[in-house]
């Protein structure tokens, strides 16, 4: 019966609040602060209010006390409500508002607040001015910092230490370093020997500011140093690309704490090192630290950009172990994983069991059911969404769109992309539009897609080109081709792809010597390239190839391996090199055209090390091309496997011979 008792356990309700059954017992302030104090909700709070409203107990005390309390419950507008009512208003309330605005992101409510303070003649004091400096952190007003600070002054609390950091630190994110540097030095040698605080700001913010060396200088100058300046200057280096220094002074900090290695694996995450930043995050398990929320979070963000599945299960199997919530961070970042290494129905599940939902998790559902082609639960997802009362946003609608994309559903694509001005007063951006162009060009609707392009109130981009070119190209639409062509060269010859977006062109219709001229001159005028690469997790280690790419231990067995591949592929039709459609004009001049792709590493090397019926999971970080594409199928119906190939649109499943895509990608 207990675990029925756990299935079917009725959802929690407000906490009771008991009151004195005699009313004659009038229970004094403090009884009244310690329910205030117990309330886990504004339901409860509400309730408390009522009986302080009824009981005639109402001082400002204990006004300060509900403002805060509701400021702690995520509710600004009951706490303005409770300001408003209340009839004396002095520096205990106005600080309690001030505070809880500022900490719920209402920043300009709590500069207005502090500005009618003034007026009303009450005195701002030293904990007034910290939550007031950071609201104008965040909104970035150089002129009323200044303000700030000769209030500050004015009312003799500038040299409070918890003032002075809140100074250093607003001129640092106002982007004023000389005057964030002259306020730190010239606070009172006390506060400098005691606040570490203040010279971690003063850090961060010449980190902010890129400058590494000013940073580093401040670090070792200091007279004291916690975990927090260790970490401070490790992101420093993480932020600034500058991977190896932030490693080596991770090795030299005393005492690694949770910030500083989850600093750490953000920092390989995003930096495209996958590999390192999940083994990272293994390495700290070993060293008996417990993650938090943003340590899962980001090392969730590694398996899902690399398609690490293993990995990520192993990560789910601990914050079930552990009692870890499903809270809003660490459920939407496992949902995500889930969807991008190609289980989104365990997506759903993950989704499903979250008990609270914001907007991001609800986009992550919709746009994983996207890139799986799942159209009719991405919808039912939008639709459930908008039941449950949460407003869409534009990313949301880039979601909806591709599923409406990969699915083929115009019209609905089309409802959706008008819905967005006249319903909700978004604004489309450039992908959304880029989006439409695709939606209508795969439906053979050139004259309409093209059109769009010519008259889109935004200026069209190399991208929003390409997706008219695949739409003509795929249609065989040689005249309308041409036309693309010209505006992709207008636009800028310097542009990455303009030069190999005509080499395939030409190789299509075998004009090689063209395509070595062509070559030579992009080799020269592209002077950045972003490799592109494909991940495939073996036995929970992850294996990343390039174009190319030889380095790998079993390199011999790949190179022999792919040799045969291809040869039985040949054999059932498979002409190498045949297509080279172009499918991402900026991405694809980063692959050599007629090397070897790095999938065709990764489908190798799968094909080597997994079981005969496996599926093989590939994940690419650029569009595939028109070859790998066929080859894939070829190798789908030889091998009798499954592929799944996540790239930069969607998933291609491809089975005996065919693919989910239908060829259109």
């Amino acid at each position: 019966m207990k675990s029925l008792y756990v299935l079917f356990k009725p959802k929690s309700s407000p906490a009771k609040i008991y009151f004195p059954a005699d009313r004659r017992a009038s229970p004094d302030e403090s009884h009244f602060i310690s329910l205030i104090h117990a309330c886990k909700d504004t339901v409860s709070l509400r309730l408390v209010h009522a009986h302080i409203l009824r009981r005639g107990v109402l001082s400002s005390r204990v006004a300060a006390q509900l403002v805060s309390c509701s400021s702690l419950l995520k509710s600004p507008d009951y706490s303005l409500s409770i300001f408003r009512n209340s009839e004396e208003r002095n520096p205990f309330v106005f600080n309690a508002l001030i505070r809880g605005l500022t900490e719920n992101a209402r920043f300009e409510c709590s500069v207005r607040h502090f500005i009618l303070m003034l007026r009303l003649g009450v005195k701002p004091d030293r904990l007034t001015f910290p939550f007031v400096l950071k609201s104008n952190s965040k909104l970035g007003f150089r002129w009323l910092g200044r303000a700030l600070h000769a209030a500050t002054l004015k009312n003799f609390v500038d040299c409070d230490s918890f003032v002075r950091v809140s100074l250093v630190d607003m001129y640092a994110r106002t982007r004023q370093l000389n005057h964030a540097f002259q306020v730190f030095e010239e606070s009172p040698e006390r506060i400098k020997k005691e606040s570490i605080l203040l010279w971690n700001v003063l850090v961060n913010g010449y980190c902010r500011a890129k400058d590494m060396q000013m940073a580093t200088t401040l670090f070792r100058s200091m007279p004291e140093r916690n975990s927090g300046s260790w970490s401070t200057l490790i992101k420093g280096y993480v932020d600034n690309g500058e991977l190896n220094r932030a490693k080596q002074l991770f090795e030299l900090m005393p005492e690694k704490n949770v910030v500083s290695w989850t600093t750490l694996i953000n920092g390989f995450s995003q930096t495209g090192d996958y590999e390192t930043a999940i083994s990272t995050y293994f390495e700290m398990l070993e060293k008996g630290l417990k993650p938090n929320e943003y340590t899962v979070a980001a090392v969730l963000s590694a398996c899902s950009k690399s398609g690490a599945l293993g990995s990520g299960i192993r990560i789910h199997g601990y914050i079930l172990d552990n009692g870890i919530k499903l809270d809003r961070a660490i459920g939407t970042s496992l949902l995500d994983m889930y969807a991008k290494c190609g289980e989104v129905d365990c997506a759903a599940t993950v989704f499903s069991n979250m008990n609270h939902k914001d907007i991001r998790s609800w986009t992550a559902m919709i746009q994983g059911w996207a890139l799986h082609g799942r159209f009719h639960q991405a919808i039912q997802c939008f639709r459930q969404m908008m039941y449950s009362g949460e407003k869409p946003d534009e990313v949301v609608f880039l979601a909806v769109l591709t599923a409406c994309l990969n699915s083929g559903e115009v019209d609905l694509g089309l409802n959706f992309f008008d819905s967005m001005r006249l319903d909700y007063a978004i604004e489309p951006t450039l992908k959304h539009y880029v989006l439409v162009v695709d939606l209508l060009g795969r439906a053979g609707k050139l004259d309409e897609a093209h059109e769009l392009v010519e008259y889109m109130p935004i200026n069209p981009d190399l991208t929003t080109w390409a997706a008219l070119y695949r739409a003509c190209k795929a249609h065989k639409s040689d005249r309308r081709t041409d036309i693309v062509l010209q505006n992709l060269l207008e636009l800028d010859p310097e542009l990455r792809g303009s030069y190999i977006f005509l080499d395939k062109t030409h190789a299509a219709k075998g004009k090689y010597q063209d395509v070595e001229k062509r070559r030579l001159s992009l080799q020269k005028k592209v002077k950045e390239r972003s490799m592109g690469c494909s991940y495939i997790e073996l036995d929970c280690q992850l294996n990343k190839f390039a174009a190319d790419d030889y380095t790998h231990k079993q390199a011999q067995e790949i190179r022999l391996k792919l040799e045969g591949i291809i040869s039985l592929a040949i054999e059932r039709g498979y002409i190498p090199g045949a297509d080279w459609s172009i499918h991402d004009i900026e991405e694809e001049e980063k692959e050599s055209v007629t090397g070897i792709h790095s999938e065709k590493l990764a489908l190798t090397l799968g094909l080597l090390r997994t079981a005969p019926g496996t599926t093989i999971r590939i994940i690419k970080n650029l569009r595939i091309c028109g070859d790998c594409h066929s080859l894939m199928k070829y190798v789908s119906k030889i091998s009798q496997r499954g592929i799944l190939l996540r790239d930069a649109r969607q998933f291609h499943h491809f089975k005996d011979g065919s693919c989910s895509c239908g060829d259109y990608w």
